[in-house]
């Protein structure tokens, strides 16, 4: 991205932005050798991760290719996709048989996974969350392979220290988080056995202008909503931002795995977010609760320090999400629920 902008006033350019790759992907593309697989395209980060590692790679001039592949329950993505000159598979992950039918590729970007709706169909969020990972390693143990991760995985810590490191040990809250470790531990296994070079990506929070945190935030405060201050911190980072880091995570790939915290630099106070876009608004924030004693919070100084710092700053972010908000943009209507204590999502 060579220039920022003001501000975004359309799906079209939230696409374009999200999708528009630095000069460091493109060194990036120029190096890698084998044509690349991403896996739960379909998802909230999918369709513009392919597009960003697509144009990263034209501008390398690179001949290999990009593979998008899920279920695609709607056939417009997969039209879209296809006609930005990504190739296209539907393969349903839990079909053993159609992740054996996946094209060969010599790197994968494995984003598929359940969150929401765990409560109800446990079952299902540990099979999607494990046994589907196990069979794509086992099918890809060649290929380098970068496993997006939650930093969920880790407890929630001291709300006044600057977060969870990579040397920390898991201590998943809730069975969401526990498969997320799950699945990096069948990930893990596969690599030490089999020599998979892998890499575990544990990301939070990605913020695209339609959901993340800052959105949940800034739409209740212009809504006259109330605000939850029982989680008082939080982190943040642009969604191409997050695109950018996990395409460039393929050269750190390792057996046994690398482990990577993405998120931005910033520990964030919901108090100030919520006065930041109050003032942006015209309007009063409204609080309930008070700010408990432990957070979710990563520490990604490792990140930033072999893959740079993020190329949008809060700064920037904030004036993109409140004008966003302000002119009626459009909602995924999926809140991160990152006050939630209990990790029951």
């Amino acid at each position: 991205m060579t220039s920022l902008p003001d501000r975004i006033d359309s799906e079209a350019e939230l696409e374009h932005t999200l999708a528009e790759p630095t000069p460091a992907d493109v060194e990036c593309a120029a190096r890698l050798s084998g044509d690349i697989l991403i896996l739960g395209a379909g998802g909230k980060m999918g369709p513009s991760l392919a597009r960003r590692v697509h144009r990263a790679l034209a501008g390398a001039r690179s001949g290999h290719q990009v593979w998008a592949a899920s279920r695609f329950s709607s056939g417009t993505l997969r039209d879209e996709l296809e006609n930005d000159g990504i190739r296209t598979r539907a393969c349903d992950l839990l079909d053993p048989d159609l992740i054996a039918a996946l094209p060969p590729c010599a790197h994968v970007l494995f984003l598929a996974g359940r969150k929401f709706g765990t409560t109800d169909r446990t079952d299902l969020t540990w099979v999607t969350n494990t046994l589907v990972p196990a069979h794509v390693a086992e099918r890809f143990r060649d290929a380098r392979m970068v496993v997006f991760s939650t930093g969920n995985v880790y407890p929630l810590v001291d709300a006044a220290g600057t977060g969870s490191s990579e040397r920390d040990v898991p201590a998943p809250v809730g069975e969401y988080a526990q498969s997320c470790l799950g699945r990096e531990r069948v990930v893990e296994f596969v690599s030490r056995e089999r020599g998979m070079r892998a890499l575990i990506f544990r990301l939070n929070y990605a913020v695209d202008l339609r959901y993340g945190t800052l959105v949940d935030i800034a739409r209740r405060v212009f809504d006259g909503a109330p605000i939850d201050l029982t989680v008082g911190w939080f982190n943040a980072i642009w969604q191409g931002d997050a695109n950018s880091y996990a395409f460039r995570s393929l050269e750190l790939c390792a057996s046994p795995p690398e482990i990577l915290n993405v998120t931005g630099p910033e520990k964030i106070r919901v108090r100030d977010a919520a006065a930041w876009f109050g003032a942006a608004f015209g309007r009063e924030p409204r609080f309930v609760n008070s700010e408990g004693p432990v957070a979710l919070l990563s520490d990604s100084s490792r990140c930033r320090a072999r893959l740079g710092e993020p190329g949008v700053p809060l700064s920037r972010l904030r004036q993109w999400v409140a004008h966003w908000v302000a002119a009626g943009g459009s909602s995924l209507n999926k809140p991160t629920h990152f006050e939630v204590t209990d990790g029951r999502f």
